[in-house]
């Protein structure tokens, strides 16, 4: 079973995780921080990924910690769940339009830890919610799942579409990367290990 439970308490954030590579998109989310709720709602159903989660993060200081920290389980997380990477895909490139946003989302999951994230024109805040916290998140879960990961905006004007059609595109291209393909034998590499 590609699924696993986790938790992690610090002095800043205290953070419970129910996690599951083959699911049906089926989450509940509660971080404090709604926004991030919403979009970590959108990255479970277009994954299709069960995901259950809840954080009580110090958001008297900022937002910080909490969005950080949730990178870190859910990247830890998803690297348990992916195990010794037989069969799968491993590549993955998804388009995603959302109203008048498209984002890329490409992954590999090689086993080296990368991110590239190129979006630009994004503002400071929507609603109450610190965009630039957005790239902290993936930059966390890139260092705990093993991943190559680039996110490329190609072009939008709604902030909220663009951080919308990144995070759905994620779910979708992290879903495809680690589906099993039963035409590939062993670990999908000439190296024969990832």
């Amino acid at each position: 079973m590609r699924q696993t439970s986790l938790i992690r308490k610090t002095m800043e954030t205290s953070i419970q995780l129910d996690f599951s590579l083959d699911g049906s998109g089926a989450s509940t989310i509660q971080t404090g921080v709604g926004f991030f709720d919403h979009m970590l709602t959108l990255f479970a159903k277009h994954g299709l990924f069960d995901l259950s989660l809840t954080c009580h993060g110090d958001l008297d200081v900022d937002q910080h910690h909490t969005v950080e920290d949730i990178g870190i389980v859910l990247g830890k997380a998803f690297n348990e769940c992916i195990g010794n990477k037989e069969g799968i895909n491993r590549y993955a490139s998804i388009t995603t339009p959302m109203d008048e946003a498209l984002s890329i989302v490409t992954v590999d999951i090689s086993g080296r830890p990368y991110l590239v994230y190129h979006v630009e024109g994004v503002k400071d805040k929507v609603g109450n919610f610190d965009t630039e916290l957005i790239e902290e998140f993936f930059q966390a879960f890139v260092n705990q799942s093993q991943i190559n990961l680039h996110i490329n905006l190609s072009y939008g004007r709604n902030s909220h579409h663009i951080i919308e059609s990144i995070f759905k595109g994620f779910g979708r291209a992290l879903d495809f990367a680690s589906c099993k393909n039963p035409r590939i034998v062993g670990v999908p590499s000439t190296k024969g290990s990832l």
